[in-house]
């Protein structure tokens, strides 16, 4: 599929039904078709002919659950931030896709090549992570004490993305 047909699909596929399909898995990917079509007004084979599609051009990538990290004993929540120079770039890259520790990379702009977000069982392992980055770059951790906002859904009501959201609306109150 070329660029220009995958931009026609998606802008078709992200109408009122397409959100309201992504708005519903958000909240249950494990909803049947049958009730998914229902929630959005449209028939069982147009649902999953539309799913289908969505799939296809990479709107949907998977269907997914969520696990209670702390209940795998992965007690602490870590964001490193990774300075390096270019001989140990790509070989950071590399070896950060070995860690098991290692839940997300991103690559940066600005000072830092890298954030990774990590979960250990405990500090000392946090420690032993530190010191295994170290020969790679310069490791700056910060350990998340609370996640007040976790996941947070898309918004995909009629508004579309991309609009004023809610903190500034307030502000431009003031």
């Amino acid at each position: 599929m070329s660029i220009d047909s995958t931009a026609l699909s998606t802008g078709y596929l992200m109408d009122a039904f397409g959100r309201g399909l992504l708005k519903e898995l958000q909240r249950n990917a494990r909803i049947s078709t049958a009730e998914l079509a229902r929630r959005v007004g449209l028939s069982p084979t147009a649902t999953a002919e539309r799913l289908k599609q969505m799939e296809e051009v990479g709107i949907i990538r998977a269907y997914t659950i969520e696990i209670d990290r702390e209940a795998l004993g992965l007690e602490v929540v870590a964001f490193v931030r990774m300075s390096c120079d270019g001989p140990h770039y790509y070989r950071l890259m590399e070896f950060v896709q070995t860690l098991e520790e290692v839940r997300e990379c991103h690559h940066l702009t600005g000072g830092d090549a890298f954030l990774l977000k990590v979960t250990t069982t405990s500090m000392e392992a946090l420690e032993a992570l530190i010191e295994a980055l170290l020969p790679y770059g310069n490791p700056v951790t910060s350990v998340v004490l609370s996640t007040p906002v976790e996941r947070r859904k898309f918004a995909l009501g009629p508004e579309g993305l991309g609009k004023l959201t809610t903190a500034k609306k307030r502000v431009a109150r003031r």
